[in-house]
């Protein structure tokens, strides 16, 4: 009995599915037949699962390729992303441009102070804290001493002789006056000062870019330019400035009038300083001022 029901139940299942309706729609005022249609069950749930499956393809389909996907909560704009992605490469090009900044500030301050950056030598403690525990030791003679004192000297102050190798690059006098101060590294004034009238035009000594350009209270107006090889000239005291930083200029250009401001000023002048790789060299070597 149990093996002729199994055979009934299975073509009872797929006479289910197989077995056709009718779906009629009808005018209801007057029962007018306006469709038909034979399904069965199977039909149906094909035709459900097939647009089912239409339906999940587009949608996904809208949410990744139209705009459609930023009115989806979870999602973020087009826009937004473009944007934030130029902010990211803006702040990377601020964070670059503001370490070269920081680099030419750290560069230019000695500059703007009269200091000269100089190298650690040694001297004559250091050279016997090194030879101490060594079994003989050396005493330098006076004229030793004299001879060593007159070498580092020369190294630290005398840069002309440096400078002058493969200069490649012609100096315009930047004003004609008459030299009250001369060129002395020993007393920290590692400039020319050059006595003129007020409002004497002041010159640039070479092409080159004006990397500074701004009030100082010690040194009043003040103009540096950056030069070829690594030369920087810097004009100090100025009564007015007629360029500003980032400003290409030619060589024998006016840049500023001479003048006398700033607290160490006490005359009409231009305060001339010339520095090459980092060092001050004596503008007298270069240029003729009178």
């Amino acid at each position: 009995m149990e093996e002729n029901q199994t055979p009934k139940k299975e073509k009872s299942f797929k006479n289910k599915l197989t077995s056709k309706y009718r779906m009629v729609i009808l005018n209801d005022d007057n029962f007018e037949e306006k469709l038909s249609l034979k399904l069965t069950r199977l039909n149906v749930f094909i035709f459900g699962s097939i647009f089912s499956i239409l339906l999940v393809v587009g949608t996904i389909f809208l949410i990744a390729f139209t705009p459609l996907r930023e009115y989806i909560p979870g999602y973020t704009s087009t826009d937004y992303k473009r944007k934030t992605s130029a902010l990211i490469s803006k702040l990377d090009s601020l964070e670059r441009q503001t370490f070269i900044t920081n680099q030419k500030i750290k560069k230019l301050l000695p500059i703007l102070r009269g200091e000269e950056v100089i190298e650690e030598f040694y001297n004559d403690s250091d050279i016997a804290e090194n030879i101490s525990d060594s079994p003989k030791s050396v005493n330098a003679s006076k004229i030793d001493s004299i001879f060593r004192e007159e070498v580092e000297r020369e190294k630290r102050f005398n840069l002309f002789d440096e400078a002058k190798k493969n200069i490649g690059i012609v100096f315009f006098t930047p004003i004609t006056g008459t030299i009250s101060q001369q060129y002395d590294p020993e007393n920290k004034h590692y400039a020319i000062d050059v006595a003129v009238a007020e409002g004497t035009p002041v010159k640039a000594a070479a092409e080159g870019t004006v990397i500074f350009a701004e009030w100082t209270a010690q040194t009043g107006n003040v103009v540096i330019i950056e030069h070829a090889n690594g030369f920087i000239s810097v004009y100090k005291h100025n009564a007015s400035l007629l360029k500003e930083q980032g400003d290409l200029v030619k060589s024998g250009e006016v840049i500023a009038t001479a003048g006398s401001t700033g607290d160490l000023s006490s005359g009409p002048h231009l305060h001339f300083e010339l520095w090459n790789e980092g060092y001050p060299v004596n503008p007298t070597n270069f240029i003729d001022f009178e």
